[in-house]
């Protein structure tokens, strides 16, 4: 599969690095991990530019989560107030808590959006909460631009390093990515089970 995936990598060169990442941020059919790791080894191999894959690698996933910003921003915060109050035990919120949110990330969501670039789940969906608040066009673009940079040239760098051994970095990230996400679902579970709403 690594293989498989490496050779449609460097046959697409950067275009098909551009739009595995927007799909993986869409839709994820392959992980960032592996399309930037695998670009990675190209780069070892002398096959691509280590600068230029982490910028076109970062304009797709710049693009990927404008997708998920651009319909949060359609919804807007107001217009989901009704499926919050319909559906407010199984997304553990009520309207003031979401209120409460609203203005956290009004003041603080640059900072979110810079930090979950770097966390295996969740990187893409917090782009719709973004969204949601109306955060300016601009933040949005820099902070996101910003964190995925960073995220990209640590795994493209990881890929370099470790060569055609690319398993050994699915060994690390594979584990951390499944602890997380074990975390989040026990996280939430029991938000679902002590939830009351106010009043």
């Amino acid at each position: 599969m690594t293989d498989f995936i490496l050779k449609l990598i460097t046959g697409g060169g950067y275009f098909g690095i551009f739009a595995l990442m927007v799909l993986e941020n869409v839709f994820p059919p392959i992980p960032s991990e592996v399309i930037m790791g695998l670009g990675g080894i190209a780069v070892a191999r002398g096959q691509m530019d280590f600068l230029t894959l982490v910028l076109v690698g970062t304009a797709g996933t710049l693009l990927g989560n404008y997708f998920w910003y651009w319909i949060g921003w359609r919804i807007g915060y107001q217009r989901f107030r009704p499926f919050v109050e319909r559906h407010g035990r199984w997304l553990t919120l009520d309207w003031h808590e979401v209120e409460r949110l609203h203005r956290f990330f009004v003041s603080h969501g640059h900072w979110v959006i810079f930090v979950f670039r770097f966390m295996p789940t969740g990187r893409t969906l917090i782009s719709l909460p973004a969204g949601l608040t109306c955060m300016p066009h601009w933040k949005f673009v820099i902070w996101t631009f910003a964190g995925s940079a960073v995220w990209n040239a640590v795994l493209t760098g990881a890929g370099v390093y470790l060569g055609s051994n690319f398993e050994r970095l699915q060994d690390y990230v594979g584990p951390v990515a499944l602890a997380v996400m074990a975390l989040m679902i026990g996280w939430y579970l029991y938000r679902v089970a002590t939830w009351r709403p106010r009043g």
